[in-house]
């Protein structure tokens, strides 16, 4: 499933707050260009029907929304939409990464753990 970056945003508060209705959604996103009330209510029932938001009550007139889709899940598909984009290759993005600063020895150490981590998982010699 992909998201819009609206979409993604309306998913953030969800993830952040827990279950909401739209008016505190709307409220909980950035005030400098927040989206009007009925934009963000259309946005809320996409994502009611791509199946990432589900109603869960209603309190008098508002329903409230949870997420049935994890930040993990809709991440590793904007990862892997990502990588799709490349052909599946890693190297342009570690540069872009590196290049701009935001990859850190710190996330390489981390990186190498992770993956004599998996090596081990699998059986191989690291």
């Amino acid at each position: 499933m992909k998201l819009t970056k609206l979409e993604h945003q309306i998913m953030t508060v969800v993830w952040n707050h827990g279950p909401s209705c739209i008016r505190d959604i709307q409220e909980a996103l950035p005030g400098r260009r927040r989206p009007a009330y009925t934009t963000v209510q259309t946005m809320v029932y996409r994502l009611e029907a791509k199946q990432a938001l589900r109603r869960i009550d209603k309190v008098g007139k508002a329903h409230i929304f949870e997420a049935v889709v994890s930040r993990a899940r809709a991440e590793r598909r904007v990862l892997h939409d990502l990588l799709g984009f490349f052909g599946g290759n890693t190297q342009p993005i570690m540069a872009h990464l590196i290049e701009t600063g935001r990859l850190t020895l710190d996330d390489i150490r981390d990186a190498e753990l992770a993956l004599k981590a998996l090596k081990r998982k699998a059986g191989e010699k690291v």
